[in-house]
Parts: C-alpha cells; sequence; structure tokens
C-alpha cells in the first residue's frame, strides 16, 4: 500500500527582534512565508498588500520601510521600525494570495504580532481589524515557557465557534519530532470561538485560525477554487532563568 504523505502546514511569518524593548527602541521585523517547524521549504512571498503598525490606537502604513531579505532560495520581507512610545505596538502584514497546487486552494494569511513598548503591558488585546484576526486573551508579551496562552477566533469581527487552529513552533533545528503528527498541533476553539494552549517550550510559536472565504478565488489557469484565510498571531515564550 502506498502512504499518503502529510500536508505541510503553512504559517505567515512576522517575526520582530523582541517582543519587549524596555527602554524603547528600533525593532527589526522580518515576513516570511514558511513551515516554521520544519524550517522550509520557504514559499516565495510576493509584496505584501499592506503592512503597517497599530500603536495608541493609530495605524501607520509601513510599506515604504519594506526591503526585499531572501530566505531558503525565496523572497521574504524586512523592515525597521522605532518604537519610541509606552504600549503595545502591533505590527501586521496582508499578503498576496499564495495557490497551493497540492491542495488547489489560495491561501491568504494575515499575520500579527505585538512589541510591548517600555514594557507597559498596555493595549494588548487591541484590534487592527484585518477580516480573519485572532483577540489574545492572554497578555502576549512577558510569558513564561509554559505559560497558557488564550485568544478568541474573529471573522468580520465576530466569534467564530469551533474554528480549527493550527499550532506551531519556530524550530531552530534543535527539536525532532517523534512523527509527523508531533510537527504542526490542532486545536478546535469552543462554541464561543475561544481557544487555549500552553507552549512547552522557549521561542516563537505561531497560532493560525483558518476559516474558508465567503467567496471563491481564481488558481492561475482561471479557475474556480476555495481561499483558505488565516488569521495568525505570534507570541514568544521565554525560559525562566535560574537564580544564582
Amino acid at each position: 500500500m502506498l502512504g499518503a504523505a502529510p500536508a505541510l502546514a503553512h504559517f505567515q511569518e512576522i517575526i520582530p527582534s523582541a517582543d519587549v524593548v524596555p527602554e524603547g527602541g528600533k525593532v527589526t521585523i522580518d515576513m516570511t512565508f514558511t513551515h516554521p517547524f520544519e524550517g522550509g521549504p520557504v514559499m516565495e512571498m510576493k509584496r505584501p498588500v499592506r503592512v503597517g503598525v497599530l500603536s495608541a490606537g493609530r495605524q501607520t502604513d509601513l510599506s515604504a520601510a519594506l526591503a526585499e531579505k531572501p530566505a531558503g532560495g525565496s523572497a521574504g520581507w524586512t523592515l525597521t521600525h522605532d518604537v519610541n512610545e509606552p504600549g503595545a505596538a502591533i505590527f501586521y502584514v496582508e499578503p498576496q494570495s499564495y495557490f497551493e497546487p497540492a491542495e488547489n486552494k489560495l491561501i491568504i494569511h494575515y499575520a500579527k504580532v505585538l512589541v510591548d513598548g517600555f514594557a507597559s503591558g498596555e493595549g494588548w488585546d487591541e484590534l487592527v481589524g484585518l477580516p480573519v484576526e485572532i483577540r489574545p486573551l492572554t497578555r502576549p508579551t512577558g510569558l513564561w515557557t509554559g505559560n497558557l496562552f488564550s485568544g478568541l477566533v474573529l471573522k468580520q469581527g465576530k466569534p467564530v465557534p469551533f474554528a480549527e487552529v493550527e499550532v506551531e513552533f519556530v524550530n531552530d533545528g534543535t527539536v525532532k519530532a517523534p512523527n509527523d503528527a508531533f510537527i504542526t498541533q490542532v486545536i478546535k476553539a469552543d462554541a464561543n470561538g475561544t481557544f487555549s494552549y500552553a507552549m512547552p517550550r522557549g521561542g516563537w510559536w505561531g497560532f493560525a485560525a483558518l476559516v474558508e472565504g465567503d467567496e471563491p478565488g481564481k488558481s492561475p489557469d482561471g479557475k474556480d477554487v476555495p481561499i483558505e484565510e488565516g488569521g495568525l498571531i505570534w507570541v514568544k515564550a521565554t525560559d525562566m532563568p535560574t537564580a544564582r
């Protein structure tokens, strides 16, 4: 019998150089479209439709700051931004759609990540207003390894009951999965659209709430295909240091 190859989970990464800047300052935001746990392959990421930051209730377009940064032989993007006021700076990206021939669908993952300016702990549950978005119910910065992260899945601002949420760790190559079942963790939100997950290792974790788009899109050959819309949030867990 022939075994079926497991489907690889796609994640739109938007990873900052720090999740907290205690004294403010510049942060670098790297964006790639990849399979985080396996470290690739990296898919071609065209120039984003939009990229910006929400801070103190104001959205700022950061498109002019974008620079290409190839990753794994494919196109990726980076930008640098000065976090110069207290509170959450919520960076977000809307990529162009990506056609996945193996699944015969288009993928659009609206992704965001929070950087806490001056370690204020304020503004972390503000919404960008993305078509699909995870509202954090746990502050997504300053988290210890093992902390429980909870979120609310929203589509057009309304909770999505029983939404599927995929979870992956950005693997630096030090973690080996016992088998393919361990690569992508899968959660179902409850009837209110909420979910929780305890992060077992220090590093960056991606939470991808996946829903089907209301309208089909067009494949490269012009045929109607479904659209997978993802609302992603990236969260960092930090190992608790031992006192000396």
